[in-house]
């Protein structure tokens, strides 16, 4: 079995629409191939795949009320089944341990072809740890300037996930990472290269275990909608980033242009490629899963147990990271640095912040007027 999990660093980009889509692909292939609805604050790739809202799924399983074989629905579409997320049940947004290893080893034991995964956007440990089940996950991206920042800074929480969960506790190299907890901002502008040299001559033999781990690890990028052909050029540039800053070796998966065929078939509740396979989205779907089909099963060592990860990660692999600013502005250096970023984007992403601060700013001024207006009121009274 080869598990898919598919990640974005930002919302927006097209992840569920890849998920369903590839799915169906492969199942017409003749793969049978189970959809996991893993974005579980905004569960609704039902929707994508134009099945009623499920009575039982993830929600319904994880409190009990179901079993998780009663939970594995068998789709409309040739060798599909599928697993519905439950959005709508409180605090499923934020597993527990227990909760979040119940899920991985059912799923490990599930008898398909291809697992899929289709996970929540952003760096909740959750997300890092259920995207490392496989080597080679697929992160979906656009060529805008935040899709490319926020997918460069998935990947980095991922490695740093990968690496604190290498490391035992009070070993060496442990307790250096927990070192740098007190300068987060020097970390963040610490190139992994850099980091494994430091962390070679501090505890040798826990790191040579992390990069061997390394080496296992294929992450797949998709560049989704792109343009112009020139967009695609914006994959290679990231390829680079992550080769030189993070020592990561990503595979360039396939782009897939933008195309308002994907409304028209949401709107009609069919997957694009049953909607119409003959489009430009469709058809760049197909090429990806024939990729997917002939690419080799990896596996990371036997040694790696996601379920005994560490739950006392520091604050640089949380959900947090992506909106520090701190991080940005080292990645933007990191972009500006390898070409993949000019000075103009540079400048329009730096008006964009301004902008979303000062929104901020000026909700929040509108927020204590009214709290003052409510308690002068409650005074009164």
């Amino acid at each position: 079995m080869q598990i898919i999990p598919v990640a974005s660093g930002k919302g927006g980009v097209g992840k569920s629409l890849l998920s369903a889509n590839l799915a169906i692909a492969l199942g017409q292939a003749g793969k049978k191939v189970l959809l996991v609805d893993l974005d579980l604050g905004a569960s609704n790739l039902h929707l994508v795949i134009g099945q009623p809202s499920p009575k039982a799924g993830i929600g319904t399983f994880l409190t009990g009320q179901s079993k998780f074989e009663d939970i594995i629905i068998k789709t409309d579409y040739e060798n599909v089944y599928f697993i519905a997320g439950d959005s709508e049940i409180p605090g499923l947004t934020s597993l527990k341990v227990s909760q979040k290893n119940q899920l991985i080893r059912k799923f490990l034991k599930v008898n398909v072809d291809y697992l899929i995964l289709d996970l929540g956007a952003g760096t909740h440990l959750t997300i890092l740890d259920m995207f490392l089940l496989s080597p080679q996950g697929i992160v979906v991206t656009a060529p805008t300037v935040t899709a490319t920042l926020n997918g460069y800074l998935f990947l980095k929480n991922v490695v740093f996930r990968m690496m604190y969960n290498t490391f035992k506790r009070n070993s060496p190299a442990y307790n250096y990472l927990e070192s740098l907890k007190t300068d987060t901002a020097s970390l963040q502008r610490l190139y992994i290269p850099k980091l494994i040299e430091t962390l070679e001559k501090v505890d040798p033999q826990s790191t040579a275990v992390f990069k061997r781990r390394m080496q296992e690890f294929h992450p797949r990028l998709i560049l989704n909608m792109i343009d112009d052909p020139k967009d695609a050029e914006r994959a290679l540039k990231i390829r680079h980033s992550c080769a030189q800053y993070l020592g990561l070796d990503l595979e360039h998966l396939g782009v897939i242009y933008r195309d308002n065929m994907q409304d028209k078939a949401l709107a009609s509740r069919l997957p694009v490629v049953k909607y119409k396979p003959q489009s430009v989205i469709a058809q760049a779907i197909y090429r990806i899963a024939e990729k997917v089909i002939q690419s080799e099963t990896l596996k990371f060592g036997d040694d790696y147990d996601i379920t005994q990860a560490s739950e006392n990660s520091f604050a640089l692999a949380s959900e947090e990271a992506v909106d520090d600013y701190t991080a940005k502005m080292s990645y933007l250096e990191d972009l500006v640095g390898s070409g993949t970023l000019t000075m103009g984007e540079l400048a329009e992403t730096l008006k964009q912040q301004a902008y979303e601060i000062t929104t901020l700013k000026n909700e929040n001024n509108l927020l204590k007027k009214k709290l003052l207006e409510a308690s002068r009121q409650g005074f009164r009274i």
